[in-house]
C-alpha cells in the first residue's frame, strides 16, 4: 500500500444473486453481527465474540471468498452486501448492532447508509469512509522474514526467542506495536489460517475496487444511529487521521485512538478494547433495540 489515499470503489445498488455464508453463531440475545477485513474469517473476530456472546447472539460469518465461504466464481466487492442482506434475512434478523475491523468496517459503512431500519449501532475498529496508509515499500526481505516469522510462530506460538528474531523485522512491525506472546498467538492461530484460507477472487476483487475510487464522507450525514470508532495511534494500513476524520463526519460518534498499537490493536490490548466497546454499549442503549 502506498503512502496516498487508497480508495475503494463504491458497490453498485444492483449486485448478482447472493452467495450462503459460512457463519459461526454463538450466544442468544441481541444480534449483533462481526465482520472481518482482508484477510480473515469469521474465526479472525473470536477477540469480540468470545467475549461479546455473553450477552448478544453474534454472528462472524466467512465472508465471500474467504474462509469456508468459497466462491463460486470472480465477484466484486458489492457482492459482499447481498450475501450479508441474505444472511440476516435467513436468520430473520430485522435489526442488528454491526461490528466492522478494516475492509469489515467499510461493509458495516454501507449496509447502515443503504439499510439504516436493520442497523442499530456501529462500531468500526481500524477502519474509514475514505481510507488511506502509509504502509512503507515492501522488500523481499520484508517478504522473507514475515515468512520465516510464522512458519516458526505457526509450531511455536508467542515464543519470544521468534519475536525478538525475527518477528520484530518482518511485516508484522506495521500490524503491531507491542510484540507481545499473546499478539503472536492470535497470529498464530487466526492470522496465519485466514491468510491461507483467503481466495485469490477475493483478492482481486479489492485489488479491483482499490483502483477505482471510494469515499463515503459526503454521505456520512445520513447515519444517525449510535456510533464508536477506535483507531490505532501507528496504523499504517488505515491511518488514525482517517478514521478519526470519519468520526468527525459523523454525527453522533464517540471515537478512541489508542497509542503504541497499530492495525491489529484489538490483539495487541484486547481487554482495554473490550472494555471500552462494553463502556459505549452501557452508554448507548439504543443499539441494542432498547429505543424510546
Amino acid at each position: 500500500m502506498s503512502s496516498q489515499p487508497p480508495t475503494i470503489q463504491s458497490p453498485a445498488v444492483q449486485s448478482p444473486a447472493a452467495q450462503p455464508l459460512a457463519v459461526q453463531i454463538s450466544g442468544s440475545g441481541y444480534p449483533m453481527l462481526c465482520l472481518h477485513g482482508h484477510p480473515g474469517t469469521g474465526q479472525s473476530m473470536s477477540v469480540f465474540t468470545q467475549q461479546f456472546s455473553r450477552q448478544f447472539k453474534t454472528l462472524a460469518p466467512d465472508l465471500r471468498g474467504y474462509g469456508r465461504s468459497r466462491p463460486t466464481g470472480e465477484f466484486q466487492l458489492a457482492d459482499h452486501l447481498s450475501d450479508l442482506v441474505a444472511l440476516l434475512d435467513k436468520q430473520q434478523i430485522s435489526q442488528c448492532l454491526l461490528l466492522g475491523w478494516s475492509l469489515g468496517g467499510i461493509f458495516a459503512l454501507e449496509l447502515a447508509l443503504r439499510y439504516p431500519d436493520r442497523v442499530s449501532g456501529l462500531i468500526l475498529v481500524g477502519t474509514a469512509a475514505r481510507p488511506w496508509g502509509s504502509h512503507p515499500k515492501i522488500t523481499w526481505q520484508d517478504n522473507l522474514l514475515t515468512g520465516i516469522a510464522s512458519v516458526i510462530n505457526r509450531l511455536k506460538p508467542g515464543w519470544q526467542w521468534n519475536i525478538d528474531t525475527f518477528g520484530k523485522r518482518s511485516l508484522y512491525r506495521y500490524l503491531i506495536q507491542q510484540h507481545t506472546p499473546l499478539a503472536y498467538e492470535y497470529l498464530a492461530h487466526e492470522g496465519m489460517s485466514a491468510y491461507l484460507q483467503t481466495s485469490g477472487a477475493a483478492t482481486r476483487a479489492l485489488n479491483h475496487a482499490i483502483r477505482g475510487g471510494y469515499s463515503r464522507l459526503p454521505d456520512l450525514h445520513q447515519i444517525r444511529c449510535p456510533v464508536l470508532v477506535l483507531a490505532g495511534a501507528e496504523d499504517r494500513h488505515i491511518t488514525a487521521a482517517a478514521s478519526l476524520e470519519t468520526a468527525q463526519a459523523l454525527s453522533n460518534c464517540q471515537s478512541i485512538c489508542y497509542a503504541n498499537v497499530a492495525h491489529l490493536f484489538p490483539w495487541e490490548i484486547p481487554a482495554q478494547v473490550l472494555q471500552d466497546i462494553e463502556q459505549w454499549i452501557a452508554a448507548h442503549p439504543a443499539v441494542i433495540g432498547d429505543i424510546g
